[in-house]
């Protein structure tokens, strides 16, 4: 049974003043659902480019921004993503997740292939489909050729540049004193003020070229003049690590590993670690010998610890060496993690859905998709907390977490200046000087969050779902109705986690972890009458604060609208 595609509703269009799917009757659309800190999803940006091109009047593009953390329902944060990635076709700013709800959407990035005559044709989930998606659309081309009507690309043209630094996101100190930047959005690597020093400012591989580079490594003086070249630069975009010469500003490829997005780079027991976002692994390049072995990771993204070809990671997007330990900021999973003995240990993190801000002990406090680290001179960890717009500073003596400065955009690298840091402000296209030392904090926020609802050790989980008037439960191809429930901490769930029909779960809740998030995802298939009625999947996520009190409620209800 062919589904109709559902309307494209949300907050409004980047891009675009107003599109929906009927005005794009007789052309191909591809939808991208997609949130800006998923690597993934940038990866997904790049195979669409040549389909784009492809067919510019018979095929288009949308994306859908539908977020995952609260800093990227920010409208301001939608419009920097897309600019910050060159994203040309117009993108649905679907902040309530509206539109992913319709579409029944379960992961980033997802994509989905709406025929010329407004049907679902294909959904393919993850990234790596583009021969897939373009047999795909070929076919739709060649069988629907009579209900084509081909027309200009919707949207209207980006911005142009304003100048200046352009969304930095590297910053390196120099033997001479000075400072290198990674201009991100120019794909070049510049003095402050201006000066190139390598990159000709076009996206792309090639001798003179740098696509996104950040993260940014200064070798060894020894190690350097053996290897030829000064300085390690994570080329993110053309998924390479760029070895650049001060003394002319030469660049040499010195590897690529397809997918890979480097992050960041630091160097750690005689080799340069590499944060490979993009494939959720630690690596490690011997600069000398020209090879490269896995460090650490299996590769699935989350959050486990263990024996480094044990541990997962999520996105791993910054490193810093403090005292001799390697420290990863993990940013999908929120997380300060520590590599030491041939083992990665968890100092700051709950998993891939618990965010936000607040100090205290490593095992309570939270972050917000942390994309930096720097080595503090009382030796702690600086972490910058980039979807916060924060500072924040984790002490391994302690395992405490506090907060140095609030109110910055977006975060995401920094080096020690005398008595301060100088930050890389990303979304501000600055560099800003924070103070350190007691005393210097700057509008620090509490986190605010919703209070937890007491509830009983033993306690059911209920969620409520009507479907829309003139419509019943779909249950042709299985149940109609399916619940999904984790916890933040996990141990928080002793009972009823895990993925199971219906839209009921009784729940066994520790006393002794006390307080928790409760994630929640459920779904429910409803159709219409007749042979051509709509048929669509509701979706809702919901993140529940509960406290485990033996006087408390024993139900949790919460309504899944359709």
């Amino acid at each position: 049974m062919r589904v109709r595609a559902p309307r494209l509703a949300g907050r409004g269009w980047v891009g675009a003043e107003r599109l929906d799917l009927p005005d794009l009757r007789g052309r191909v659309v591809v939808l991208h659902f997609w949130t800006a800190g998923c690597v993934n999803c940038l990866h997904v940006l790049d195979e669409l480019r040549p389909l784009e091109a492809a067919h510019p009047d018979v095929v288009v593009v949308l994306g859908v921004h539908s977020p995952k953390f609260p800093h990227e329902a920010d409208p301001a944060a939608v419009r920097d993503a897309v600019s910050r990635h060159g994203v040309a076709h117009p993108v649905l700013d679907d902040a309530d997740r509206a539109t992913w709800g319709a579409y029944a959407v379960s992961a980033w990035p997802t994509l989905v292939v709406v025929d010329p005559r407004g049907y679902v044709a294909a959904t393919y989930v993850g990234e790596g489909h583009a021969a897939e998606l373009a047999g795909t659309v070929e076919r739709l081309l060649d069988e629907q050729r009579a209900h084509l009507r081909p027309g200009p690309p919707p949207g209207v043209a980006p911005p142009g540049d304003p100048g200046g630094l352009r969304f930095p996101a590297g910053l390196l100190r120099l033997p001479d004193g000075g400072l290198l930047v990674a201009d991100t959005g120019h794909h070049a690597l510049v003095r402050p003020d201006g000066t190139r020093v390598a990159g000709d400012g076009t996206r792309g591989p090639g001798p003179h070229r740098l696509a996104e580079p950040r993260g940014l490594l200064l070798l060894p003086p020894g190690v350097a003049a053996r290897a030829g070249y000064d300085v390690v630069v994570a080329d993110t975009g053309n998924h390479a690590l760029r070895g650049l010469r001060l003394a002319d500003g030469s660049l040499r490829t010195l590897l690529v590993v397809p997918r890979s997005s480097p992050w960041d780079v630091a160097w750690h027991e005689g080799r340069v670690v590499v944060a490979a976002a993009g494939l959720h692994r630690l690596l490690a390049y011997d600069p000398l010998g020209g090879t490269v072995a896995d460090l650490a990771g299996t590769g699935r993204e989350g959050l486990v610890d263990g024996a480094l070809a044990d541990a997962w990671f999520a996105q791993p997007s910054g490193l810093a060496v403090v005292g001799g330990d390697l420290w990863v900021a993990d940013a999908e999973s929120s997380a300060l993690r520590r590599v030491r003995g041939g083992r990665v240990a968890t100092a700051v993190g709950q998993g891939l859905f618990a965010h936000g801000h607040r100090d205290g002990p490593g095992e309570e406090a939270l972050l917000q998709h942390p994309q930096g680290l720097v080595a503090l001179p009382d030796g702690a960890v600086g972490v910058l907390d980039t979807y916060d717009g924060a500072v924040r500073r984790y002490d391994p003596a302690s395992g405490r977490v506090t907060t140095l400065a609030t109110g910055l955009a977006e975060p995401v690298a920094a080096v020690v200046d005398g008595g301060a840091l100088l930050v890389v402000e990303s979304a501000a296209h600055a560099l800003r000087r924070v103070p350190l030392g007691p005393g210097t904090q700057v509008g620090v926020r509490q986190e605010q969050r919703r209070a937890p609802q007491p509830v009983a050790p033993a306690a059911r989980l209920e969620v409520r779902f009507a479907p829309p008037e003139g419509e019943a439960l779909d249950e042709r191809y299985g149940p109609a109705t399916r619940l999904a429930v984790a916890a933040a901490p996990a141990a928080l769930l002793r009972g009823g986690a895990g993925r199971a029909p219906g839209l009921v779960r009784d729940l066994e809740l520790d006393p002794a972890v006390g307080e928790g998030v409760l994630l929640v995802s459920a779904s429910a298939a409803s159709c219409g009458a007749g042979e051509d009625a709509v048929c669509r999947v509701h979706q809702g996520e919901w993140e529940l604060p509960v406290r485990v009190d033996p006087s408390g409620g024993p139900r949790i209800v919460t309504d899944l609208r359709p």
